[in-house]
């Protein structure tokens, strides 16, 4: 935590779990849909692969050759059940997007009553050190075979692509993803002014507050 107010950085529990993720440089995304709505499955791993179809789709819509992660070997999904590092993107999980064999992208999802919600991070470029530097090692030598491990596990973007793409070229992509993937038609939605006064008195009382961050 040192590090983070070092770098200037916020600290949120997410109501979803799972490992660490750096905030930054990214596309993040949102899907809420109810469990009853006919599209989507009762399996959360197969509810994952539906709504991933949106991701999946905006990659393409990027050019990029990209397709599920389906851990096959008994290697593969133990490091899922025992992570060997707090960093998310460290290894993909069922139905996660994956390029040339690396992460581009990582998800969580959570059922509360009765409403699916599934969010994640889309890396357009990633600061490797500065992530790293935010997690604790034993030893230094751990944290240095970890982070060259990390380059062949996790890619951004921009790393695979000859002309960067931008943020709002990223964001008109995915959206034409999530449109075709989902088979939907998204419309934009400006918060009421009563709205946007909930939302900063959830943030308040809630996700900027130490005891409901510190909660385990």
């Amino acid at each position: 935590m040192a590090a983070v107010r070092d770098k200037g950085l916020g600290f949120v529990r997410r109501p979803t779990g799972g490992r660490g993720v750096l905030h930054e440089h990214e596309l993040t995304y949102s899907v809420i849909v109810t469990e009853e709505h006919p599209a989507m499955p009762q399996s959360v791993t197969e509810a994952y692969r539906v709504i991933s179809q949106g991701l999946l789709n905006g990659f393409i819509e990027l050019g990029l050759n990209a397709y599920f992660s389906v851990p096959e070997t008994e290697i593969e999904k133990d490091a899922l059940k025992n992570p060997r590092s707090s960093v998310c993107f460290d290894a993909p999980s069922w139905y996660e997007l994956v390029v040339e064999g690396r992460k581009v992208a990582g998800s969580a999802q959570t059922r509360q009553k009765g409403v699916i919600l599934q969010h994640g991070s889309i890396l357009l470029d990633i600061e490797i050190d500065k992530l790293f530097d935010l997690f604790h090692y034993k030893t230094d030598r751990l944290r240095s075979r970890m982070q060259k491990n990390f380059v062949n596990k996790a890619v951004a973007i921009n790393e695979l692509r000859d002309v960067p793409v931008t943020f709002e070229e990223a964001s008109i992509a995915f959206r034409k993803g999530f449109e075709a993937g989902l088979g939907i038609t998204l419309e934009e939605y400006v918060l009421t002014e009563q709205e946007d006064a909930q939302v900063k008195i959830l943030a308040r009382e809630r996700y900027e507050n130490d005891e409901w961050n510190y909660k385990r």
